[in-house]
């Protein structure tokens, strides 16, 4: 098994770019015992081993996912990531929405209104407010967040 620091710069990286292996000790595959370019901290490398040892070496899927630390679902997400995109389908996709996508700029609009109409309304009133009109549900601190947003970035 390769020792590496626990605190080192290739581990925050691959912790900031959503690559770290959440479980590094359940790698057994002997490629990342003694090599150091081998590093079963990095998820993308360790998925990229374990299909190619079903591919090329012939190991079975079960033996192949165990010995990376994966479960079997994994394998076939893996396999089905790379199939579609290559080794980029391998990268972590980015969770959760890309932008602020609930509040429109008719939402915004719609908020503008009902500030004018009573500044002193809160976010939670003006949550059940966008609820009542668009049938849209908005946590009140994204509202919040959106207003603050126009506040430093003017249109």
């Amino acid at each position: 098994m390769s020792t590496l620091p626990a605190d080192d710069s290739k581990r925050n990286e691959l912790t900031r770019r959503g690559c770290l292996h959440p479980h590094p000790e359940r790698v057994t595959d002997a490629l990342f015992a003694g090599d150091p370019f081998f590093d079963r901290r990095d998820a993308v490398q360790v998925k990229y081993e374990m299909l190619r040892s079903v591919r090329e070496q012939r190991c079975s899927v079960t033996r192949a996912a165990a010995q990376s630390g994966f479960s079997r679902p994994t394998f076939y997400e893996t396999q089905a990531a790379f199939e579609r995109a290559g080794l980029p389908g391998l990268l972590p996709a980015k969770k959760g929405p890309r932008r602020a996508h609930k509040l429109s700029k008719t939402v915004m609009s719609f908020i503008d209104e009902q500030l004018a109409g009573d500044a002193s309304l809160d976010m939670s009133a003006l949550a059940e407010r966008i609820r009542e009109r668009f049938a849209l549900s908005v946590h009140p601190r994204s509202i919040g967040r959106a207003l603050a947003r126009r506040k430093k970035k003017p249109l």
